[in-house]
């Protein structure tokens, strides 16, 4: 019998889902909680295991867990937070399997479901595209297209809000919890609630901003910002700071760009004023003189920038596969999962920005095939109906011998839903 922990999860009750429907499948599923939030959305509180212990002594902890319940599966959202990657080296030294859930690579319609690893850890980091191209002769999948609407960010800020205003006011239990973030709890309660209270406000201006960067007429470059305290950007990126990265940006940018180019950066849709980068920007820009060329908008759909911008830069952020797919040149920093010299520009940021050259159109439709025959699944973690369009399929490939990846190479991959995601 497959014996499944989980772990932390996304905000909200996908995982309470997640560990019902392999209930029904015949699977025995614990959770382990940290914190009052992660209590919250185990709905019953069966299986449900908290550790209110230090957390020096978590792995001692975990490791007796997984002995005394006869664990043979883990399951986790994100591998870098201390607590997974922790638990991710003893599960591994011990033979279990590891699932690990991330947002899509390509989101915001498709959430990742990986063995082992994501992001930088993903065993896709090993593969070149001549090997899944070799993969894929097993396939004759249509490509899907995205559907037309934005998915659940109002749902996934809710379920955000909710989750640390639990943390904050029901930890009563948990006093030795320790956020993996650097903020306290009560801050990042504060600032979920309020992005989710000013987000109408957020977005008439980020229409207005929007709107004058596309009927100025100036051939303009985008650079995707990504939150400071993403894993992606904190595990896998040669920053510390985004303030680090903006700043060799924009010196690239004074130094390269054609005097009638513009620089246009976007921020992350749940990017909530944890750090001034609006005043960031304005003063960086303006002490390399181009301040009168630079500009901010705060988050929102990426498509209407992307149509018209020259190229893109960003860290390592999901969104590049965006850029990518519409063939726009693309410069980045990080380990990504996409980083690869087919698709990518290695060029100093002068460079790229006088000169950038666009990626491999036929190599990066390959590689985006062989992710969506794999990793990527139909769905999202927030609103209902994404959950539902997940669990459909996703339960299978937790209960599969094979991970997406040797599946597809084994000629074992199993039938795809049609993405009808709509919110």
């Amino acid at each position: 019998m497959r014996r499944f922990l989980f772990l932390q999860g996304p905000h909200g009750p996908f995982f309470h889902a997640l560990g019902a429907m392999l209930r029904h499948a015949g699977c025995e599923v614990w959770r382990v909680g940290f914190n009052a939030g992660d209590r919250a959305f185990w709905f019953g509180g069966a299986g449900y295991i908290p550790f209110r212990g230090r957390p020096e002594e978590w792995p001692a902890t975990f490791a007796a867990l997984i002995d005394a319940q006869a664990i043979t599966d883990i399951v986790l959202y994100g591998d870098t937070r201390p607590v997974h990657a922790q638990a991710v080296a003893i599960a591994r030294a011990r033979g279990l399997t590891v699932h690990v859930f991330e947002e899509g690579y390509l989101r915001p319609f498709w959430v990742t479901y990986e063995r082992g690893g994501s992001n930088g850890h993903s065993r896709l980091m090993d593969l070149t595209i001549e090997d899944m191209r070799s993969a894929l002769a097993q396939s004759d999948l249509d490509v899907p297209a995205p559907p037309a609407r934005w998915g659940d960010m109002r749902q996934h800020v809710f379920y955000g809000a909710l989750y640390h205003w639990f943390v904050l006011f029901r930890n009563r239990d948990y006093r030795n919890f320790r956020s993996h973030r650097d903020l306290g709890v009560a801050r990042e309660a504060w600032l979920y609630t309020r992005r989710l209270v000013l987000m109408p406000w957020v977005a008439l201006e980020r229409l207005v901003a929007t709107g004058r960067i596309r009927r100025s007429g100036h051939p303009y470059h985008l650079v995707l910002l990504q939150l400071e305290h993403d894993a992606s950007f904190r595990a896998h990126s040669p920053f510390t700071t985004m303030e680090e990265f903006i700043r060799l940006v924009l010196e690239g940018f004074a130094e390269g760009a054609p005097r009638h180019h513009h620089l246009v950066f976007k921020a992350h849709p749940l990017e909530n004023g944890r750090a001034p980068l609006s005043r960031m920007i304005r003063t960086l820009a303006a002490a390399h003189g181009v301040g009168g060329r630079v500009h901010y908008v705060a988050g929102g759909k990426l498509a209407r920038l992307l149509d018209h911008a020259r190229s893109a830069v960003t860290v390592n952020s999901t969104a590049g596969q965006q850029v990518l797919w519409r063939g726009i040149p693309l410069r980045i920093f990080g380990r990504a999962v996409y980083a690869r010299p087919e698709l990518v520009s290695g060029l100093p940021m002068a460079g790229f920005f006088a000169e950038p050259g666009r990626p491999d159109g036929r190599a990066y439709r390959d590689f985006r095939r062989y992710l969506l025959e794999t990793s990527q699944i139909p769905g999202g973690f927030y609103s209902r109906r994404g959950r539902r369009e997940l669990l459909r399929q996703v339960v299978d490939m937790m209960l599969s011998a094979e991970d997406p990846y040797d599946a597809l190479r084994l000629g074992r991959t199993p039938p795809r839903q049609p993405l009808r995601i709509a919110g």
